[in-house]
């Protein structure tokens, strides 16, 4: 069952920024808000408030700045916390109070030191706390993928009744797989009638790097919000991409024919904007925003590309705001391409030219790893000569004197 609308969470400034070098000022999380807002998001997840006073400070500048989507901070199941992120977003248009609590038996053990009694003590009374404050409150049932499926549905019927309106079932390490994840939804909405009206919400990490299939899982099975990062980044491998679920909603409609908000030409100027400010980019060949994510070198790949793009590009690079695709020239690539690129430095030859210039182009990019325009002039024959712009030369027909 795929929704008909699909809400976009985003938390690169909150879970994203927890990736090892990502962390961002106050400044610097306003320019990723605004064009946060611009791409579409519905929620920007802005930080967490109790965090650290650099994290409040961005929270409220956000909230007060930024009028289009939501306004999120993240909250542990306690009253300093959920009263913090209270103040931080005040000045929110629509505020949202995201409240984490772990249910897996190794969380709850290890990590909190808590029974399952006291675990939905603490989800109810902080829930309830909460609603106080805030019209939205999610719930997000930490490493919810390894929790027995009774249990998990013994705390969502009991943050359900305690007022939460938004469900979210992280797979907070990565755990899953897309079959495993769906289900996950499909259970709980079979098992749980009151979860009817509720949104059911997708927070997937990249650990096994599945973390934009098991997303896509569960937009399958009737999640009505996907929780995303720009670039992917985030905690250890990272989070669902959003520009890569974005993408999979354009391309494959047939398959998820999502009603969504995203701009989807930003997309790439928004990871530029992002790899700018954390002062790296997404690696070469990530989809959609890589820089190789349009770029053809293979002889056989470049010959389609040119007599039709849809032979080798399953989306248009300017739906999602690339520049056009790239014909790189390296040792897989064939004279069609070499002669396509020389027309475009003006060049005139004929058949036999060319099979000069390939020659040696193929010599030389053996030995090569980048080939440059220069290196493309220095290979065909000398008596080569550049287009001319006219055939008619020029005349004067007029001088004017300054006094």
């Amino acid at each position: 069952m795929t929704p008909d609308h699909v809400l976009f969470l985003d938390t690169t400034l909150r879970d994203g920024e927890q990736s090892p070098g990502c962390s961002m000022n106050t400044h610097e999380k306003l320019r990723m808000a605004h064009a946060l807002e611009a791409l579409g998001v519905d929620v920007i997840e802005a930080g967490f408030a109790m965090a650290s006073e650099g994290d409040f400070s961005a929270i409220k500048a956000i909230s007060r700045e930024v009028r289009g989507p939501g306004i999120a901070s993240l909250a542990r199941a306690c009253k300093e916390d959920i009263e913090t992120a209270a103040r931080a977003l005040e000045e929110a248009r629509r505020p949202r109070v995201h409240i984490v609590l772990a249910t897996s038996d190794i969380h709850l053990e290890y990590k909190l030191k808590m029974t399952r009694a006291e675990a939905i003590e603490r989800a109810n009374s902080s829930i309830r706390l909460a609603c106080r404050y805030f019209d939205e409150v999610e719930f997000s049932l930490e490493d919810a993928t390894r929790t027995g499926h009774d249990f998990l549905c013994q705390m969502v019927a009991v943050a359900i009744d305690a007022g939460a309106k938004i469900i979210n079932l992280p797979d907070t390490v990565g755990y899953s797989v897309p079959a495993e994840y769906g289900g996950l939804f499909e259970m709980l909405r079979s098992r749980l009638p009151k979860a009817v009206g509720i949104t059911l919400s997708s927070h997937c990490h990249n650990d096994l790097g599945m973390a934009v299939a098991n997303t896509m899982a569960a937009v399958a099975a009737g999640a009505q919000q996907v929780e995303c990062t720009i670039n992917g980044i985030g905690e250890r491998a990272g989070n669902a991409a959003l520009e890569e679920v974005a993408a999979i909603m354009l391309v494959r409609r047939d398959k998820f024919p999502c009603i969504h908000s995203i701009v989807l030409d930003r997309l790439c100027s928004t990871s530029q904007l992002l790899s700018e400010i954390i002062g790296f980019g997404p690696p070469p060949n990530k989809a959609v925003v890589g820089r190789n994510a349009f770029a053809h070198e293979a002889g056989i790949h470049q010959h389609g590309v040119l007599a039709n793009p849809l032979t080798y590009e399953i989306m248009n690079p300017s739906s999602v705001g690339a520049p056009s695709n790239r014909i790189v020239l390296g040792k897989h690539s064939g004279r069609n391409a070499l002669a396509h690129r020389l027309r475009e430095l003006g060049l005139n030859f004929d058949a036999s030219d060319l099979e000069i210039a390939y020659s040696r182009f193929t010599d030389l990019a053996d030995r090569r790893k980048s080939i440059f325009d220069q290196d493309l002039l220095a290979l065909v024959p000398e008596d080569v000569h550049k287009s001319p712009r006219s055939e008619e030369p020029l005349k004067l027909e007029e001088v004017a004197y300054k006094r």
